[in-house]
């Protein structure tokens, strides 16, 4: 959470941490007079933040219940989701055909460890190399193992397969970058809120500025033990930053030229998020490693994926990566049948679809708007930037509306709000959803 949004929310935060906890619970409940929380939500509240670490600030919604693309709290009041679990539920909630595959496997076997073979991770390893063209897949769990896995392989393949000698092979980020909050994730980081207060950090890391194809290129040919660059296609936490059109085919021809891993995170960008199977695709490129995560379960189960080739992929040996739970059967099962209902149900052309209409709804919306300063997006990962006017309604004001409305949205770097519904979503719920954001952006004017 960044700080404008921690400071709008301390008189809140401030109650919940009351030692009365019942009494803390009815001051959350009348502590915004325009965004009224129920009884029974601020008590549930209450609860997280006693028992709970405070290492997040959530919107001040109570979700009991998710189907498609609506979530109903616990007081029963339906909303859209415009988040999907920062894209982790890409095929809608509850999907039934997901769900029958997570419950069928679930009742003949869940976990086995990598201590012997099961019967489905071969199935799952073929699907989904086939699925995305490579020759070998590494199963974990989390977007962030897949980045760590990524990592990982870059090195080993830069000692064993490009000659840089032993503890000096780094990798590149892109500033801006977010790929989770482990040690190497804060270590490649530009954000202070993530980073801050715990080092020393990770050696063997930089950083270019983001879609600066000159910049990258000075660093690659001034550094020959480089073994890697890690980008996300498009920079989903730093506010949806959209490249230029062609910036990933140059990057790809850089790394070939100087013998260099491009590696792609798509954990959030992938998987039909923005009307392309995988976000690279609409400049026509293949990453060396491609990093997948979040929708490749369909919010059922975590479930990430690290894909290569077999040259990168054989420099790991029995002993040197692994997880307990990467590759189980039940995730396996349940990532198989998420990737069939992507394609199947045709939800990148449906993202590519609304997520063009939108964006030219909202393109002509905003010339007339003192608010809303801006759209962007792929598919259906979009955003918009909120005018920060001293004394007026922000970002996070506009969140409270709308979930007062029954659209759920949240900021992301003070001003931005990301806008990432499930792929399920038809025309008509998409129409009404930008109503009650046009609704929404008016009430602030």
């Amino acid at each position: 959470m960044h700080r404008a949004v921690a400071r709008h929310n301390h008189a809140l935060l401030k109650a919940i941490r009351a030692p009365n906890g019942l009494a803390a619970a009815e001051t959350i409940a009348h502590s915004h007079a325009d965004h009224a929380t129920s009884a029974k939500a601020a008590e549930i509240m209450a609860r997280e933040d006693k028992y709970g670490a405070h290492n997040y600030h959530p919107l001040p919604v109570v979700i009991k219940q998710a189907k498609g693309v609506h979530m109903w709290d616990v007081d029963g009041k339906q909303y859209y989701d415009f988040l999907s679990a920062y894209s982790a539920v890409n095929q809608g909630h509850c999907h039934p055909r997901i769900l029958n595959a997570l419950t069928e496997q679930a009742q003949k076997l869940t976990l086995t460890s990598r201590a012997f073979y099961n019967d489905v991770l071969g199935e799952y390893e073929e699907f989904v190399t086939d699925y995305f063209g490579y020759d070998r897949v590494l199963p974990m769990n989390t977007g962030v193992e897949g980045g760590e896995t990524a990592i990982k392989l870059a090195r080993r393949w830069a000692y064993d397969v490009k000659g840089v000698p032993q503890n000096q092979a780094k990798v590149i980020f892109a500033n801006g970058n977010f790929w989770g909050r482990t040690m190497s994730a804060i270590s490649s980081s530009d954000d202070s809120d993530a980073f801050g207060g715990f080092g020393p950090y990770m050696p063997g890391f930089d950083k270019v500025p983001y879609n600066d194809i000159e910049a990258l290129r000075s660093k690659l040919e001034s550094d020959p033990t480089i073994a890697a660059f890690m980008v996300e296609p498009i920079q989903g936490e730093a506010g949806v930053v959209v490249p230029t059109d062609g910036y990933l085919r140059q990057v790809s021809e850089l790394c070939k030229k100087h013998n260099v891993l491009f590696i792609a995170d798509e954990v959030q960008t992938g998987l039909a998020r923005t009307g392309k199977m995988l976000a690279v695709n609409y400049d026509n490129v293949k990453p060396d490693i491609l990093i997948l995560g979040k929708a490749l379960s369909g919010g059922m189960y975590p479930v990430s994926a690290v894909l290569t080739s077999n040259e990168v992929m054989l420099t790991i040996k029995p002993g040197q990566h692994g997880s307990t739970y990467g590759g189980n059967p039940l995730g396996c099962k349940v990532a198989i049948e998420a990737l069939k209902v992507l394609k199947e149900e045709k939800m990148a052309e449906n993202a590519f679809a609304l997520g063009n209409e939108f964006r030219a709804d909202m393109t002509e919306y905003i010339k007339t708007s003192s608010v809303c300063k801006g759209v962007r997006g792929r598919g259906l990962l979009n955003a918009i930037i909120i005018n920060e006017r001293a004394g007026k309604p922000n970002a996070w004001d506009l969140c409270m509306l709308l979930r007062d409305k029954g659209l759920l949205a949240k900021p992301t770097h003070g001003n931005i709000i990301r806008l990432a519904p499930p792929l399920c979503i038809t025309k008509e719920e998409m129409q009404d959803c930008t109503r009650i954001l046009k609704e929404g952006l008016a009430a602030i004017e």
